[in-house]
């Protein structure tokens, strides 16, 4: 009751809330043990790299010797167990970093081929599924794409993986869901799709995008046999208090390789100036693990509350987790602007203002976003979007805090109430 001191939420749907939790004891409990777990292991990684004040300070001009970014990319590839790291604050977003991996590896012949289907629509036109022959994208540069279809279930054709990978440079796996209503991919699925590709073609740069996928578990996809892995500083690893950046961790070789598509041949990782951010990569990702866990009990209160009103949601509470997005099928757009405007209503930045769906670049359908957020665009804060079309579905991720996260969801139920859209 104390939630509605501040909040005018109705008594019966927080009565349904305090059911919702209790079916989520057992998830919360994991989740905790987890990130537990993981912030030991981000602060062993801290302390082996020898993180100092002098760290924090940035540089400008060229960066040469900046220590902060170097050491950065030591910890984070202390953290994952791998060769190398590029954490850089100019990574515009998770989509310009998969890009700088995909133009940094794939060269004029190769073949890249897709192991979950149609990647997440940003990422269209990179590949050149858009039919712009001028848009310099990889088709334009001669790379062939090629993709291995989910099964009816949303999980990937384990079966069809050893023979589509024949040949191919790249072998990618995107681990979230994008806007599908598939399974987000556990560690073990990964490393299983990981074998299946060593089986036949064991030269092929297995790359994984691993956006809102970091500390879930307690390994990551390069720890069981993948080569590359990239993700956004907005996202899990940057705590909620990254500002702008991404990484791209990994194969030494690989990393330089995608260094110099992000600088220059030949300057590569030793060029590039930390301004005045090296201070929050650090802090964000040393909160990343407990942030993470945040995000993951809304994710599972939201599925547990909402399951309960009679909406299906993915994943269900008691599934096993991929990544830290909850989607829930709502219907029709009246339901999708109603929770939206509800969860924008629970932010602490722009409560007042009210989502409508737009036409965003990148999209192929117009989206309705909510997203009041300290860094805009930051997916580890309480946010909420989806594409206006079927299934009507909206996916929801973030929450720095629980209890911030847990009233956004809250908000959500009551503005859906007030519009007569929730039967209780």
């Amino acid at each position: 009751m104390q939630i509605q001191e501040f909040f005018p939420i109705d008594d019966r749907i927080m009565a349904a809330a305090e059911a919702a939790e209790k079916r989520c004891r057992e998830d919360f409990a994991k989740i905790e043990e987890n990130a537990a777990y993981n912030g030991a292991k981000v602060l062993a990684a801290f302390q082996k790299s020898r993180v100092s004040e002098p760290c924090f300070y940035g540089t400008t001009g060229y960066g040469y010797g900046d220590q902060g970014r170097e050491v950065l990319d030591k910890v984070v590839a202390a953290t994952f167990h791998t060769e190398d790291a590029l954490v850089r604050h100019n990574f515009v977003s998770g989509t310009h970093a998969l890009s700088v991996a995909l133009f940094g590896i794939l060269r004029t012949g190769d073949t890249m081929v897709s192991l979950t289907g149609r990647p997440y629509d940003t990422l269209e036109g990179v590949i050149g599924l858009n039919d712009d022959d001028k848009s310099g994208s990889l088709k334009n540069f001669g790379v062939t794409y090629k993709e291995v279809p989910l099964t009816a279930d949303g999980t990937p054709d384990y079966d069809a993986i050893p023979d589509a990978v024949r040949g191919a440079k790249v072998a990618y796996i995107q681990r979230s869901r994008g806007y599908s209503l598939r399974p987000a991919l556990t560690v073990a699925q990964i490393q299983r799709m990981t074998e299946l590709v060593r089986s036949t073609n064991p030269d092929a740069v297995i790359m994984v995008d691993n956006c809102y996928g970091e500390f879930v578990e307690t390994i990551e996809p390069v720890e069981v046999g993948c080569d590359l892995m990239i993700g956004s500083m907005i996202k899990n690893v940057g705590g909620g208090i990254a500002r702008t950046g991404g990484y791209i961790a990994g194969k030494e070789e690989l990393v330089q390789q995608c260094a110099e598509r992000l600088t220059c041949i030949g300057m590569g990782k030793e060029v590039g100036c930390t301004l005045d951010m090296n201070r929050e990569l650090y802090l964000g990702f040393f909160h990343a693990p407990d942030t993470t866990a945040n995000a993951l009990k809304t994710a599972d209160f939201a599925a547990s509350l909402f399951g309960g009103f009679g909406f299906s949601c993915h994943p269900p509470v008691g599934t096993t987790r991929g990544d830290i997005v909850e989607a829930i099928c709502l219907g029709d757009e009246a339901h999708l602007t109603a929770f939206c405007q509800g969860i924008q209503q629970g932010s602490p930045v722009d409560s007042f203002v009210i989502p409508e769906a737009w036409d965003m670049p990148g999209y192929t359908s117009k989206v309705i976003m909510a997203a009041g957020a300290f860094t805009m665009g930051a997916s580890i804060e309480l946010s909420a979007d989806a594409p206006i079309r079927e299934p009507f579905a909206v996916w929801m991720q973030g929450g720095m805090t629980y209890t911030t996260g847990k009233i956004g969801v809250l908000l959500a139920a009551q503005k859906m109430l007030e519009q007569g859209l929730l039967s209780l």
